[in-house]
């Protein structure tokens, strides 16, 4: 009995421990779930504390939203978010600001930049906050997570880099509703799966998703971007290079496929990218011989690298006399003959191919085994979907009227009236009735409809340049104003 006596008021007592530590961590976890509320633009805008003055609701936002990310943060090495503190927001590192689009008279947030920080945190939605920005430049850091859905409130971002960053899962597709987006890189990362099509039919100029985990075929709308820069190496892409790529001559400058598993045959359709400089497919496993005539149009090329494939047959020198032509790399295929011209380039690697009379070649036996396969590629088997359409053909004219001759026998229902012969022919005489001329005193059309988008009407104006320190980003130019229609918009003014 007093065995059991001595254990009673223990268990009371631990009971009684446990409710009270019970109590108070709910408290704690309750009082940093309204803190953490109260810092969300899903939470009271008036629980900030009222002795911090705001100049405007811009920027009392961004507070909010960076206020938000810096508890997001885990791991700030260089301090870069120390001074992330009170009101000033433009005051702080990496904070970018400048006046409102749609009111020149109010300072807001244009940009993000804390390029190199080594910050390791996530995004939180907060972000969705930063109406105004037109920048977000986080590359080199340690951000891991996804993107916040709240980045489609960004109708203005202009540049969007997330590179050199632990972001994973599928490709964020969210960044096909920003509107205004010109340039996205994202390489560097851990996203995988697939391409989406809808990103090739975007007004990008630079699109950089290399060094990923993709492992899709690439759409076969890949053709349709408007892009001057392509690159998606070091990844998992298959199958094959789409034949639309032919229809981005005017745009394209550079493309890049390395290092992936691409299996076909070069295009033909490549030659019509006369204005790329930079072509490189190496390490993939194309095979086939090369479109000779095609890739001797392209009068821009300056770099062409298709070493570390199963190419075979002849390199011509319709490809290696391109007046533009600096760098010819195509080592580690199974060529059988070059051309001199190809030996007088400033830079140009030929080893590992089947050309006998050089050295550091394949041997004869390794040539042997892999030419007599290669005689038989079929590049129309690798099912390579169809190419462009061609242009429609001209219209046939449409047959003379007849001439004046009796008209056909009368069916027995009455007919409708038969056309009249050309000697009595009114210019205004349709087949169906002509609209009503306008009446000199009838109001004028209505104006089109304003759109519907929530970019502000006045041009935003370019934000200042980075801090220093950071490294410049490529193509580094003041974005469009964002009301601006590109010229192949239907809703363009003609000119």
């Amino acid at each position: 009995m007093k065995q059991n006596s001595d254990i009673k008021p223990l268990s009371l007592i631990s009971i009684f421990l446990i409710v009270i530590l019970f109590n108070v961590t709910e408290s704690t976890e309750t009082t940093e779930f309204q803190q953490r509320e109260l810092l969300s633009y899903g939470g009271d805008s008036l629980a900030i504390d009222p002795s911090i003055e705001f100049p405007n609701s811009r920027l009392k936002n961004a507070y909010i939203a960076l206020q938000a990310w810096k508890e997001a943060i885990i791991s700030d090495p260089y301090n870069t978010t120390e001074n992330w503190v009170g009101s000033d927001v433009c005051n702080y590192t990496g904070v970018v600001c400048w006046w409102a689009p749609d009111d020149p008279s109010e300072p807001t947030v244009a940009g993000i930049d804390i390029n190199h920080a080594d910050i390791a945190g996530t995004l939180p939605h907060e972000l969705g906050l930063l109406y105004d920005i037109s920048l977000f430049h986080i590359n080199s850091n340690r951000f891991c997570g996804t993107l916040p859905q709240s980045f489609v409130n960004l109708k203005l971002l202009f540049e969007l880099d997330l590179s050199n960053n632990r972001f994973a899962g599928k490709f964020p597709s969210l960044v096909l509703q920003l509107p205004s987006l010109k340039y996205l890189d994202i390489r560097f990362n851990e996203f995988e799966g697939g391409i989406p099509a809808e990103l090739f039919d975007m007004e990008l100029d630079a699109i950089f998703v290399n060094n990923n985990r993709f492992s899709s075929e690439l759409p076969e709308n890949l053709g349709n971007s408007p892009a001057s820069v392509i690159v998606l190496a070091n990844n998992r892409f298959r199958g094959c290079l789409p034949r639309s790529l032919g229809n981005m001559s005017e745009t394209l400058n550079e493309l890049v496929l390395s290092n992936n598993a691409f299996r076909s045959c070069l295009p033909s359709e490549i030659g019509e990218l006369r204005n790329l400089s930079v072509l490189d497919v190496s390490r993939n496993k194309m095979v086939g011989e090369l479109p000779a005539e095609s890739i001797g149009r392209m009068k821009g090329l300056m770099e062409l690298n298709l070493g570390f494939n199963r190419f075979s047959g002849e390199v011509s020198g319709k490809i290696c006399s391109l007046s533009s032509l600096l760098s010819f790399e195509y080592e580690d295929n199974f060529f059988t003959k070059d051309d001199s011209a190809c030996l007088n380039l400033a830079a140009y690697d030929d080893t590992k191919n089947c050309l006998r009379d050089r050295e550091n070649q394949r041997t004869e036996l390794e040539c042997k085994r892999v030419l007599s396969q290669a005689a038989v590629v079929n590049c129309n088997s690798f099912k390579c979907g169809p190419p462009p359409p061609p242009p429609p053909p001209p219209q046939p004219e449409s047959p003379p009227p007849p001439l004046s001759s009796p008209p056909p026998p009368q069916p027995e229902s009455p007919p409708p009236p038969s056309p009249p012969s050309p000697s009595d022919c009114n210019c205004n005489v349709t087949t169906s009735p002509p609209p009503p001329s306008p009446q000199k005193n009838s109001p004028p059309p209505p104006p089109p409809p304003s759109p519907t988008n929530n970019i502000p009407s006045p041009p935003l104006p370019p934000p200042p340049p980075p801090p220093p320190g950071s490294p410049p980003c490529p193509e580094k130019t003041p974005p469009p104003p964002p009301t601006q229609n590109s010229p192949s918009s239907p809703s363009s003014p003609p000119s």
